[in-house]
């Protein structure tokens, strides 16, 4: 038989942002549904290209703040529990995916705000001078990443280089090449 624990004492707006995630993980799957099928309709085009899609990354980000919430108030912990199957692992799995989503599907303006970031960053940490070489650091320069396309490049045609043999094996004794007298009959 279950024991009732009681259950911690939180404040109705704290417990506002569990509903909230809830709600917004509901209604961005079904929002999902329906720009899918919108795409569709307007000639199967990718859900990126839809004129709103935008919306998508707003509610994302929404559901990640809601869920940084929740993350930080240890309290709503059992209410987690009790309310979303699975318990806090599957909301912090599903947290994590989402907030995965947003980060490969930022807008410009959510990038621009990033940037913002990075450059405040580096004035405080300092910044790596790449006047010469602004490849530096990522494993190999531009003349080598060049050397190393072509001759890519260079390996694909070369396997693709097939040699033509003029007369069929003779299944005898299996030459490929015809004997002298037979090459020099036809000059």
């Amino acid at each position: 038989m279950e024991q009732n624990t009681p259950m911690p004492s939180v404040s109705k707006e704290t417990l506002w942002y569990l509903d909230n995630y809830i709600l917004l993980k509901d209604y961005y799957d079904r929002t999902i549904s329906r720009i899918a099928a919108r795409c569709i309709r307007q000639g199967n085009i990718a859900m990126e290209e839809y004129k709103y899609y935008g919306y998508i990354l707003d509610v994302l980000e929404e559901i990640s703040e809601t869920g940084d919430f929740i993350l930080e108030h240890k309290e709503l912990y059992p209410y987690v529990e009790k309310k979303i199957p699975g318990g806090m692992a599957s909301f912090k799995k599903s947290l994590a995916e989402y907030q995965l989503e947003l980060k490969n599907n930022s807008s410009p303006d959510m990038i621009k705000e990033d940037a913002q970031e990075l450059e405040k960053m580096k004035e405080v940490l300092g910044e790596i001078d790449k006047s010469t070489d602004p490849t530096i650091g990522a494993g190999m320069n531009m003349d080598q990443l060049m050397d190393k396309l072509l001759a890519q490049d260079k390996a694909e045609k070369e396997m693709k280089k097939v040699i033509k043999i003029k007369k069929p094996v003779n299944p005898e004794n299996r030459q490929a090449v015809p004997p002298k007298d037979e090459a020099t009959e036809n000059k």
